[in-house]
């Protein structure tokens, strides 16, 4: 049974593990803030478990006791800091600072308390100020839910776990020795759900400063369907490529991506279902694409990807066969246009895609007249099996690329 118990507890900490790796990756992007919360949340959380399951090398169970009412009064107020703001209560300065100023306070008063106590019961005593304030936190996000917060059920249903596996741990490490097995596996499931959900709600925010980052990079030309450059936006990218090109003549890979039956989407469903399907495939698009590549939304039916020092044509055709691939995957449309209701009303449904694929490799290259061609290649391309056209650098034809069978 202790195996069985170590299982799920390793679970619990690989959790832990991936959240802390997310948060790498949030700081990496720039994105300081959600990082570094993550990241504390996790390490907090990890440690704060590790202690309470006798992880640390205490011989003393007086200083055990001792040291983890210390660990159960730093942990419970930090990680309450970090909850009310994620809950949105410090956007005012001065609320953010009474805040502080009353969580300083009653850990300073809880740990004063506790050297007047013995060691365990300093121990419930700390352990009373963590189901406190989690309590607070939960009472906090219902009414956040009540306001309409759409982050605060999922808070909500991570503060109840919470509590579930603080009272968990709060038995274990007061009667370590008579503990049943099944304490331990609800207290490690609860400690699981828990980190799940609030890496949902920072996953949440951080979903949102990405979108937010690139609204600021591109400003009015942003498009809300596809989340990223709109026609105008493009046009102002593909005219800096081609200044660039001409000043350092190196191979340009264009790339049109066109989508045939959007206009009988809109005819059978409507535009909310033309919205869904743009959505989607903008999203496939930008996990396709390397992060060099730059995308764009061209017209109402197509995307425009441009290569730079595209000195390998076979890499070019391998990207557009990639993408044509991705996008051509069949997706579950909603049908229904209200803002947060789930489609009752669903269709499963295939873009049609072609793909036009040339290089700009001559000196005289006209940026209008490459995206032009690109786009007619990728219409053509609609009748080929392989939907992927190629203009022939040598002969200037349009060329159907073979069908490549998946392995």
């Amino acid at each position: 049974m202790e195996q069985f118990v170590t299982g799920f507890w390793g679970f619990y900490f690989g959790t832990t593990g991936l959240m802390l790796a997310g948060s790498v990756f949030a700081f990496i992007r720039s994105l300081h803030k959600v990082g570094f919360n993550a990241a504390t949340s996790a390490l907090v959380s990890a440690f704060f478990v590790l202690a309470f399951l006798g992880g640390l090398p205490f011989e003393d169970a007086g200083k055990l006791a001792r040291f983890l009412a210390h660990v159960a009064c730093g942990v419970s107020t930090l990680l309450a800091y970090l909850l009310f703001s994620m809950l949105g209560l410090f956007r005012q300065t001065k609320i953010r600072r009474k805040a502080e100023a009353a969580l300083a306070v009653l850990a300073a008063a809880v740990l004063a308390a506790g050297w007047l106590l013995p060691p365990l019961q300093a121990l419930a005593l700390a352990m009373a100020q963590s189901w406190l304030l989690g309590v607070v936190a939960l009472a906090l996000s219902v009414r956040s839910a009540l306001r309409g917060d759409r982050l605060a059920p999922v808070t909500m249903l991570g503060l109840f776990f919470m509590l579930v596996a603080l009272a968990g741990l709060s038995w274990i490490a007061l009667d370590r020795a008579h503990v049943p097995w099944p304490v331990h596996v609800a207290s490690a499931m609860a400690g699981t759900v828990y980190m799940i959900t609030m890496a949902l709600v920072l996953w949440s925010r951080y979903a949102y400063l990405i979108e937010l980052y690139q609204v600021m990079e591109y400003g009015p030309s942003y498009d809300p369907v596809t989340r990223m450059r709109s026609l105008a936006g493009t046009g102002q990218m593909v005219g800096a490529a081609f200044r660039r090109y001409r000043d350092e003549p190196v191979p340009l890979g264009v790339i049109v991506v066109s989508l045939a039956n959007l206009y009988v989407l809109e005819k059978l469903y409507g535009l909310a279902a033309v919205n869904h399907a743009l959505f989607v495939c903008a999203a496939r698009l930008r996990r396709a694409v390397p992060a060099h590549v730059e995308i764009g939304r061209l017209a109402d039916d197509s995307f425009l990807l441009l290569v730079h020092n595209c000195k390998d044509s076979g890499g070019l055709i391998q990207l557009a066969r990639t993408v044509q691939a991705r996008l051509s995957r069949s997706v579950v449309l909603n049908m229904r246009a209200e803002v947060g209701m789930p489609g009752k009303r669903q269709t499963r449904w295939a873009a049609e895609v072609g793909a036009g694929v040339l290089r700009a490799s001559t000196v005289d290259a006209r940026a209008a007249t490459a995206v032009a061609m690109a786009r007619g290649i990728s219409r053509t391309a609609w009748s080929y099996p392989s939907r992927v056209g190629w203009l022939d650098e040598k002969s200037g034809d349009i060329v159907g690329m073979p069908v490549v069978e998946s392995r």
